[in-house]
């Protein structure tokens, strides 16, 4: 071993006894860290602060910052032109039957059957045709062809008797009726209806009813 090294190793022998440790190879010290308080920082121009700041305490110096802008809620958004129809509910049908009895509709009078019944035969212009064919007077004769059939219908109950007479006047008025209900009334078919009709009354005498009730013949 070199004198040096000898030197070192008694070093490092005293230093040992004596207790020293290199540098950063300390033992831990056992007392409590002690708080560290920040270096206080004055702007430039700023005058200095009668006291420190407490501890937690904004330093004089320092201007507060800035309120925060409101918060602005944001629009809604823009609702439809139309609303919504709202859902179709429930329908309700309430049926209401009226048991009353109805009004009976009046009786027709018999002229209004007699008026319906001519008007389902007969038309009012054919009637006119017919009845004006019967009644007025022929040329030549003087007389219409009414009054001719009456004339001979009188004529046939004077020489043949009442009987025949109301054979000869009304049975060519029941074929004439019998036809125009059949077949309807034509201006021809009530010609010859209007002529029986009228001719007709020459079969009927006053006198009958009392000779049929009391057989006496005048």
């Amino acid at each position: 071993m070199t004198a040096q090294g000898a030197d070192e190793q008694r070093v490092r022998v005293f230093l040992r006894a004596l207790g020293a440790r290199p540098v950063g190879h300390q033992e831990p010290s056992v007392h409590e860290p002690r708080p560290v308080t920040p270096t206080r920082i004055i702007p430039a121009g700023a005058p200095l602060p009668a006291r420190p700041p407490e501890p937690g305490e904004a330093p004089p110096w320092r201007t507060p910052p800035p309120p925060s802008p409101p918060v602005v809620p944001p629009a809604p958004p823009p609702s439809d032109l139309w609303p919504a129809a709202p859902p179709p509910g429930p329908v309700h049908v309430h049926v209401t039957v009226d048991l009353a009895p109805a009004e009976p509709e009046p009786e027709p009078s018999r002229w209004e059957r007699l008026t319906t019944w001519l008007g389902r035969h007969v038309r009012p212009w054919h009637a006119v045709l017919g009845l004006s064919a019967a009644v007025v007077p022929i040329p030549g004769v003087g007389h219409s062809a009414a009054t001719v059939w009456h004339y001979t219908v009188g004529l046939g109950r004077a020489e043949f008797g009442a009987g025949q007479g109301y054979a000869l006047g009304l049975v060519p008025l029941l074929l004439a009726v019998t036809t125009i209900v059949r077949r309807g009334g034509t201006p021809l078919r009530l010609f010859f209806l209007a002529v029986t009709a009228i001719g007709s009354l020459a079969s009927f005498s006053w006198y009958d009813p009392v000779q049929i009730l009391t057989g006496v013949a005048r």
